[in-house]
């Protein structure tokens, strides 16, 4: 009995939670000020060479002419309709509770040199995606009904320099009354794409004059960090502050769990997740002027930050503060502070007695 309740019980709890917030990731261009970003919620998973990266879109104001434009690290391989309760059902994951087919008909014009790659209807989104210059890309979306004004235009500009790759969406209003979307009802997106690392862009939701607030979700292959030293020697990045970023911190981190596991992978279109990750949950409230960076992740789980308009492939290069030696191990995460002190005065000792030997040696060639 308990099982033929048990996905009404979830479905109207995720409903709940759904209408409390509304998600949102990207720059949001519309023909005046009067729209503003409701609180931005991103998933990244990296796995095998693959990032997917699913975001709910989402608007609010009144307005009948809405678009959005992200850049992307990579063409992608796929674009579709993301999960219905992915990104719902890592909130309650990560904030326990008590138990209880063509782009707008404005897009016909590509006078504007930019190379249209993908064109995909998700829901009440036409989306295109585009490859070319900053200004080729500036072009192409003036010349869609797409409103720039100089901020957008300059940073748009900044991205270019870093990949050529852009995503832009269009809110169809009318097609969203036709399927009863009322306004900031998000309408999520997963996109596949092949990159060697994670990247995000996060400089995209500074809008000008508005506070940054955002939900970063990460699925890994390992336990993510803060910094090089927390990652070797095994110690947990919960609860710090990711370095040069006011107001950004990880703030939960766990292995995935069986019921966790369950409720992602049966979501629409989500069979990909893997079993045996890692969910790192990030949280960014900063006014925009100090958000001008994006995220990177490296191979050792390391987040990285670099200024925006740095190519994504170069985000990790940037060094997190204090590294160790390369010879230095890297231990399981949580590792008793007693173990590690006992490693490093065992280190230190060996260091010593290498190099009292060495020296005795010289002597005795000597």
């Amino acid at each position: 009995m308990l099982k033929k309740f048990a996905v009404p019980i979830l479905a109207l709890v995720l409903f709940i939670l759904q209408s409390q917030s509304a998600f949102a990731c990207g720059g949001l261009v519309a023909p005046n000020g009067s729209i503003r970003l409701a609180r931005a919620t991103t998933l990244v998973a990296w796995h095998d060479g693959i990032e997917h990266y699913m975001t709910s879109f989402a608007y609010q104001g009144d307005v009948s002419n809405l678009g959005w434009i992200v850049p992307l690290p990579a063409v992608p391989t796929k674009i579709e309709e993301g999960g219905a309760w992915t990104l719902q059902r890592l909130a309650i994951e990560t904030h326990p509770r008590p138990q209880v087919d063509q782009f707008a008909p404005q897009a016909a014009s590509n006078a504007s040199g930019a190379q249209v790659l993908q064109r995909v209807k998700v829901e009440a989104l036409n989306i295109v995606v585009l490859k070319g210059s900053g200004q080729e890309v500036l072009n192409w979306v003036k010349s869609n009904g797409f409103f720039i004004n100089n901020e957008t235009r300059d940073h748009l500009l900044a991205y270019a320099q870093g990949s050529p790759i852009f995503m832009a969406a269009k809110f169809d209003t009318t097609a969203a009354r036709a399927r009863h979307q009322l306004q900031g009802d998000g309408t999520p997106l997963l996109i596949t794409m092949k990159t060697p690392h994670i990247w995000v862009p996060l400089e995209v939701l500074a809008l000008d004059g508005q506070e940054v607030q955002a939900d970063l979700y990460l699925l890994t292959d390992m336990p993510v960090n803060t910094s090089d030293v927390g990652a070797h020697v095994g110690q947990s990045a919960v609860g710090t502050q990711i370095p040069g970023a006011p107001g950004f911190q990880l703030a939960f981190q766990e292995t995935m769990n069986d019921s966790l596991f369950h409720d992602l992978s049966t979501d629409r279109n989500m069979g990909w997740v893997p079993r045996n990750s890692w969910l790192t949950y990030l949280t960014l409230d900063a006014p925009d002027t100090t958000v001008t960076y994006d995220l990177g992740v490296s191979s050792t789980g390391v987040i990285h930050l670099a200024h925006f308009g740095t190519p994504p492939l170069a985000v990790v290069d940037r060094a997190a503060g204090p590294t160790l030696p390369s010879w230095f191990p890297t231990l399981p995460l949580g590792t008793p502070q007693a173990a590690l002190i006992m490693l490093i005065l065992l280190s230190i000792a060996g260091t010593i007695v290498l190099a009292v030997r060495s020296k005795a040696r010289a002597r005795a060639q000597a």
